[in-house]
């Protein structure tokens, strides 16, 4: 056991899994970019057999980022592993991460196959990965309701075939703290040539110990933790990796490990991977949370002030809060603004797509007097969806509400060049703007989510809006920025269906 723990990052992967979070290729690269300043060892950026722009997303992460290592998730199968050998191609350090379900659960009523099967696959696909890198790892799934005997075989058979890293997941967020650290120990106990390997951890969140249990897997060996950011993933999400590296750091004293994570990045990763997916973050979620260094009691109060570290036991400072200062205001040029774009890893694909920024920037200056990082993410996040045009555009709204009477909306949209317009009633003015923008595009989703969020602090701050609409099965969310809550949520609704009409979706990677 050595004393570095390597951060393995997979909001780009299972965060992506969250219903309504799926990336286009350039917000990737945006989330990607960002992980590396971050200081993350390894970045999982997707499942490239998914789909063609699954691939793509990867390639291009793959082809961007330097200096930490590109990852490709693949079942254990000769299409998934060399479509993942494909996509991390141009990277300077690549990773392919295979895995095959190991429970009696997984294998009998999922796969379908023996364990001598399973056994068999997970061997081949190591040695089909090592065809491309010499940094194969292999995944147990279901590793939490699997047979140790049979996770001891399957891990010494994989060892033999190449892999350099095993992980063992907890799929289904089952395990507790106790339990979860001493099947690790075990396993390093008992698996031939254990101490050849680097031991991994990913754990889910459905009973709220994702990372308890991830940091008792390192108190008993494992060397390396698979996380995401905000603790974004499917269902309750993954262990997060602000609390991960923040208590590593903190308890140094418990786990005397050292990590390549520069902290002051953690917030503004945070804020970017929330405005990106549209997952907002609950004020008192631990380090990145609104709340997470104020203080309501008089008692705390006066302790803090007589001396620090009677309630805190990190300095606000050292995750990046307060790092995103004032940037720019309203006469501001465009070189300027490119500047702080380019310091903010945003970038645009044609100079016509960061003037029609620049005009946002503008307009936003016009209503808001202090213009923050986070209102400029906004503004890129406005981007059309997928590089196309539009189909939907706002053209202009009016929204009417008073007391005793019912609110009242009439937008005026634009659907390929034709103008349309509509009115409605609604019991708010968010209500009757999005049935107004219904008579007239008549979509059939259902809406599943609305949610607001300042941006900043202060009366002038933007809001931004997510909903998240579905249809015929698909999923997706939408987001808007405005300083008028009511602009926004038609802003955010639009992107929405905007979304549903150029197919934005994703396969998950274990149907």
């Amino acid at each position: 056991m050595n004393n570095k723990l390597i951060i393995f990052d997979t909001t780009l992967r299972d965060g992506e899994q969250s219903p309504g979070a799926a990336m286009t290729k350039e917000k990737k690269i945006r989330v990607a970019k960002q992980l590396e300043k971050l200081g993350v060892d390894v970045i999982e950026a997707g499942f490239a057999a998914a789909s063609p722009g699954d691939f793509e997303a990867i390639r291009a992460v793959a082809e961007t980022v330097k200096d930490s290592t590109i990852c490709s998730l693949a079942r254990a199968n000769e299409r998934d592993v060399r479509a993942a050998g494909e996509a991390i191609q141009p990277a300077q350090h690549k990773r392919i991460h295979t895995f095959i379900a190991t429970s009696p659960i997984h294998m009998q009523h999922k796969l379908r196959m023996s364990e001598d099967e399973v056994v068999e696959r997970a061997v081949q696909a190591v040695k089909w990965a090592l065809e491309y890198t010499d940094d194969v790892e292999f995944s147990a799934e279901d590793a939490v309701r699997s047979e140790m005997d049979f996770l001891v075989r399957v891990f010494d058979a994989v060892i033999k075939a190449g892999a350099k890293t095993l992980n063992v997941p907890d799929t289904v967020g089952y395990s507790i703290p106790l339990l979860w650290g001493e099947r690790f120990k075990q396993l390093i106990a008992t698996v031939p040539n254990s101490d050849k390997v680097i031991w991994s951890t990913h754990c889910h969140n459905d009973l709220g110990m994702a990372s308890a249990n991830s940091l008792a897997a390192v108190m008993n060996g494992a060397r390396q933790v698979e996380c995401t950011i905000n603790g974004l993933g499917e269902r309750a999400g993954n262990a997060a990796l602000e609390e991960i590296v923040m208590a590593v750091k903190t308890r140094r004293d418990v786990f005397n490990l050292e990590m390549r994570i520069d902290a002051t990045q953690i917030v503004p990763t945070s804020k970017l991977v929330s405005q990106i997916t549209g997952y907002p973050i609950q004020p008192n979620k631990a380090v990145v949370g609104a709340n997470a260094f104020s203080h309501e009691s008089g008692i705390h109060q006066d302790g803090v002030l007589k001396h620090r570290e009677t309630y805190e036991i990190m300095r606000a400072e050292d995750v990046g809060w307060n790092a995103n200062k004032l940037t720019l205001g309203k006469l501001s040029g465009r070189n300027a603004l490119r500047q702080r774009f380019q310091e903010l890893n945003i970038n645009f694909d044609s100079e016509e797509a960061f003037v029609a920024a620049f005009q946002r920037f503008k307009e936003l200056a016009d209503r808001k007097h202090e213009i923050f990082d986070e209102d400029l993410q906004a503004i890129a996040n406005e981007e059309p969806v997928a590089n196309v045009s539009e189909h939907y555009q706002l053209v202009s709204m009016r929204a009417h509400s008073e007391t005793g009477s019912l609110p009242q909306a009439k937008v005026v949209l634009s659907i390929s060049d034709v103008q349309h317009e509509a009115e409605a009633e609604g019991g708010g003015p968010v209500d009757a703007t999005f049935k107004a923008i219904e008579q007239v595009v008549q979509s059939g989703t259902e809406l599943l989510l609305y949610s607001v969020n300042n941006i900043t602090s202060g009366t002038d701050a933007q809001g931004e809006v997510t909903v998240r609409v579905a249809k015929g099965g698909r999923i997706v969310n939408g987001q808007g920025a405005d300083t008028d809550i009511v602009v926004a949520s038609a802003k955010a609704y639009l992107n929405a269906l905007n979304k549903l009409h150029v197919g934005m979706e994703r396969a998950h990677p274990q149907v």
